[in-house]
């Protein structure tokens, strides 16, 4: 029986690699029946329809559990549709964003890093659409924030964190600035002990957020789960995959969580943007989409499945190690001969 992933159209670039991730979901080259449900997220689509193709999409992922994002533009204009990403966080009630660094064979990285390290951020909250105001006037006006986490998101990233540092053979590593603020970071902080008492299989290093970055620059050969409040997280991610040289190695899984912290849905994407001056030029680098399409894979909980992503992300690199590369990675290969490469190489894996 077919397996639906949500496909959801972006814009310039971004959708140039999904379409280069959707040649590696061929049924002809992985052996899986999948059924792709399409959503058309570009800009104009969702100023057409006032977001109302978004909330469709996040419907759909809901039903279905899995989707594969393209990037999109956010415009910047007060008034306008703004960020899809928000919106589909928000009506998935996605709480945890995952991005994991990895080596990318020929590739140098900063500090001498070779494991894996994955950031656990939360998806909502924080300083994230935050209230704001500013009061007074001159020197004597003061700018306002109100940033709001709950108990139950900050247990749904400090369980999964510990959960992936299981599979993975990892170790917990660093955690909020809870010194400085231990009412409001505090709370992070304990789920983060609690879950630390669920799994004391698992190796925890606690760390302030300061001293983090620089532990960072001195670590190599362990793989890493570093949990992260929302803010924290997305500097944290764009630091720790320029540390393995490019964010073009990485994909980025948006998920939310059933009552028992089992995944009910997972929404997979590039990390990087729409890059309008690559688009039409057939050079941009399609290894994070095509990974994120891989990610999604063992969330179909089929044996078969599992072993295809393992197939991709093995082409993928190999890809790299044989020196198929694009621009960005200084190599020559186009968008499309990379995606060649990766296709014929999976297909001798699985014997397609």
């Amino acid at each position: 029986m077919p397996r639906a992933i949500v496909v959801l159209h972006g814009d310039q670039t971004g959708e140039e690699l999904l379409k280069e991730a959707l040649r590696v979901l061929s049924p002809d080259v992985l052996g899986l029946q999948l059924e792709l449900i399409h959503f058309d997220l570009s800009l104009a689509e969702r100023r057409r329809t006032r977001n109302a193709i978004v909330s469709d999409a996040a419907r759909a992922m809901r039903a279905h559990g899995l989707g594969l994002k393209a990037a999109t533009i956010t415009p910047e204009q007060a008034g306008d549709v703004g960020s899809p990403n928000a919106i589909l966080r928000e009506e998935l009630d996605a709480t945890v964003i995952l991005r994991t660094g990895r080596r990318l064979p020929g590739v140098r990285p900063i500090g001498g890093v070779f494991a894996p390290i994955s950031v656990v951020r939360m998806a909502v909250g924080d300083a994230y659409r935050a209230r704001e105001w500013r009061e007074g006037d001159g020197l004597d006006e003061v700018a306002f924030r109100a940033d709001r986490i709950t108990r139950r998101v900050c247990r749904a990233v400090a369980e999964f964190a510990f959960r992936h540092a299981e599979r993975t053979g990892a170790r917990v590593f660093g955690g909020p600035k809870f010194t400085v603020s231990p009412l409001y970071e505090g709370m992070f902080k304990e789920e983060l002990d609690a879950a630390a008492a669920r799994h004391p299989s698992v190796a925890y290093q606690p760390l302030l957020i300061d001293a983090l970055y620089a532990a960072l620059l001195n670590t190599s050969g362990e793989p890493l789960v570093i949990p992260a409040l929302n803010r924290d997280g997305d500097c944290l991610s764009d630091f720790v995959l320029q540390m393995f040289g490019s964010i073009a190695g990485a994909e980025s899984l948006i998920l939310g969580f059933n009552e028992d912290w089992s995944v009910r849905v997972v929404m997979s994407e590039a990390p990087h943007g729409t890059a309008p001056r690559l688009e039409g030029k057939n050079v941009a680098n399609p290894l994070a989409m095509i990974l994120a399409a891989a990610a999604l894979l063992p969330y179909l909980n089929d044996p078969d499945a599992t072993r295809a992503a393992e197939a991709i992300q093995e082409a993928a690199l190999g890809a790299l190690r044989a020196g198929v590369r694009t621009a960005d990675l200084h190599g020559h290969a186009s968008t499309t001969d990379f995606t060649d490469e990766v296709i014929r190489r999976t297909r001798a894996a699985l014997g397609t």
